[in-house]
């Protein structure tokens, strides 16, 4: 069986990030980051997507790896709401539009979001991070 490029790219990215790449491992990473393009991806719709390809992984492994992937600084968990939770694989800081009605996350542009102050943290605490996600519903045209 040849190993194609996407898996090739995805085993690097593991052992770049010191995981060991297992064959499920390769498997999600190709299809998070085979092309070179950025994801936002469920772990319902990594799931779905890997079983297209034929990979024999459980809906456990795809939460449990993406796990993994977050804890390695591969990915970015984006919480969406108290229940549900998109992981993304640009890690830089950057703001998120949530397409209401659609279900989708998307990149919003860095480069127009402006925050010019954050509430001082409560004595005993610092900020860790801010997060910024921009729910957006269609217009009715």
């Amino acid at each position: 069986m040849s190993i194609t490029k996407a898996e090739t790219r995805g085993s690097e990215w593991l052992s770049a990030a010191g995981l060991r790449p297992t064959r499920q491992r390769v498997a999600l990473a190709a299809l998070l980051i085979g092309d070179g393009q950025h994801r936002h991806v469920t772990a319902e719709s990594l799931f779905t997507s890997v079983q297209k390809t034929g990979a024999r992984v459980s809906l456990a492994t795809v939460y449990n790896t993406l796990r993994a992937f977050c804890d390695a600084g591969l990915l970015q968990e984006v919480m969406v709401d108290g229940s549900k939770s998109y992981f993304d694989t640009n890690t830089h800081d950057h703001p998120h539009f949530f397409w209401e009605g659609e279900e989708r996350l998307t990149d919003a542009p860095a480069d127009q979001l402006q925050i010019s102050r954050l509430p001082d943290a409560p004595e005993g605490a610092e900020i860790a991070s801010v997060d910024v996600v921009i729910r957006l519903r269609r217009t009715a045209s």
